[in-house]
């Protein structure tokens, strides 16, 4: 329940964030080119909170359904305009001020993306070291001759000081299939060596699951002691008399050298009674549990609802990376990496058109809230960087030239431009039409796909 309220918290705010900085940017230039705003409002449906300021009493509103935004501006095709305030009517603007002020909401969404990823760039983004614990049997990382404790040094040129970075150049790489580049790897012993990836036009790396396993990796991950953390309220493993601190020693008669082998052994037998060994203090336990069965894509597995306790060692700090630049220099590394998840989203929409992604990819509001919980949880610089990606594809859709979009109004305009005239009422109504069946069908897209996640 908790995971559930945070996840929920954590969705709201960043909606919040991310609308009001995209029509904040619509807002301000409309105002700074002499357009008059009516209403700024955050939110769709019966206003929560509202009030009037400035000198043109516009309306700030925050609204009940927030899932979205407007900015509402003087405008003739929407009601009766004063003769003298014609001339600060929207449609009455030069074609090139129309653009700027359409145009300013998802600028701003990449400005605010350049923020986020400055921020978490001169603060230190915590991670992993790009170290690989096991190489998939006959996948492209075998072909190419990745083995088990390889750290990953650069991909096609691109350094990779974490596993984030590892992922998100091994996906730009990916995305240029049937391709080959080269890949630097540093062994365990200190010896460097460069190994040639060779992807062929098969090759799914954005397909179902994970892109690193579809790939053929798995990082390394620390072993811990099968020691209990934390319980869930209700859980089989509470009814089943386990205590916080409690190391589990055995199950069924087998002992459990680690936490690993522990969810493997739950996993592996749902609703099936397991004898288990803990030691309590100086003291051994026996205990019995059932785990629950629950489906987890597609496939049944036994869960309990026990957390292991995090430890440190020295083999786990060895791993931790932070990855810093300093005020001056995170400037560039943010325009960078603002620059590099545009280009990647675009390609990424690109293939999903093609059929050379899947797209069980799209995500809708349930996966956006889980993941905006999930790194709210994993601290600021996690979530800040959620925010990024998730402004940057605001940033990228809005622009996209289907009509009710932001790009489809800058369409129109560049049309306008090239003609001399506007787009005829009848052919914006038509193409009003299509871009709303599109967004709906999209949207419902994303909403199965959340839904299978869940129950799949």
């Amino acid at each position: 329940m908790n995971g559930m309220i945070i996840s929920l918290v954590a969705f709201i705010l960043a909606i919040g964030i991310l609308v009001t900085v995209h029509e904040f940017g619509h807002f301000w230039v409309a105002r700074k080119l002499g357009v008059k705003v009516l209403r700024f409002s955050i939110g769709f449906g019966p206003p929560l909170w509202s009030r009037r300021t400035g000198h043109d009493g516009t309306e700030l509103v925050i609204a009940a359904v927030p899932l979205g935004g407007y900015v509402k501006m003087l405008d003739e095709r929407e009601g009766e305009v004063p003769a003298s305030e014609r001339h600060r009517a929207f449609n009455r603007q030069p074609v090139i001020t129309r653009c700027a002020v359409v145009a300013a909401g998802p600028v701003f969404n990449f400005l605010f993306a350049i923020l986020a990823y400055w921020i978490m760039y001169a603060s230190g983004v915590p991670g992993m070291r790009p170290v690989i614990g096991e190489v998939i049997p006959s996948s492209y990382a075998e072909k190419a001759g990745f083995v088990a404790g390889d750290e990953i040094q650069a991909i096609h040129g691109k350094s990779t000081p974490s596993w984030q970075a590892a992922a998100l150049a091994l996906l730009d790489a990916g995305l240029d299939a049937p391709a080959a580049f080269p890949v630097s790897v540093r062994e365990p012993d200190g010896n460097d060596r460069i190994l040639q990836v060779t992807l062929d036009k098969s090759t799914r790396l954005l397909g179902k699951g994970n892109p690193l396993e579809n790939f053929g990796i798995k990082p390394w991950r620390p072993t811990y002691r099968a020691i209990i953390d934390h319980l869930e309220p209700g859980s089989p493993a509470e009814k089943a008399g386990m205590q916080a601190g409690d190391l589990v020693v055995s199950a069924d008669g087998s002992p459990i050298a680690d936490w690993s082998q522990w969810v493997d052994y739950i996993r592996s037998r749902p609703e099936r009674k397991i004898a288990v060994q803990v030691r309590r203090g100086d003291r051994l336990v026996d205990l019995s549990v059932t785990p629950g069965a629950v489906s987890e894509k597609g496939v049944t597995i036994g869960r309990i609802g026990a957390y292991v306790r995090p430890q440190e060692d020295e083999q786990h700090a060895r791993m931790r990376v932070v990855v810093r630049y300093g005020l001056i220099g995170a400037i560039p590394v943010a325009l960078g990496k603002t620059w590099e998840m545009t280009t990647l989203t675009l390609r990424t929409l690109g293939k999903m058109i093609t059929g050379n992604a899947s797209i069980e990819n799209l995500s809708g509001p349930i996966s956006i809230a889980r993941y905006a919980g999930q790194s709210a949880e994993l601290g600021l610089s996690a979530y800040l960087g959620f925010l990024a990606v998730v402004s940057v594809s605001l940033g990228v859709l809005n622009l996209l030239p289907v009509p009710v979009l932001d790009g489809g109004h800058l369409m129109y305009y560049l049309v306008e431009l090239v003609k001399g005239s506007p787009v005829s009422e009848a052919a914006q109504l038509v193409g009003q039409r299509l871009g709303i069946l599109a967004l709906l069908l999209l949207m419902s897209l994303a909403f199965y796909n959340d839904l299978a996640r869940l129950f799949t």
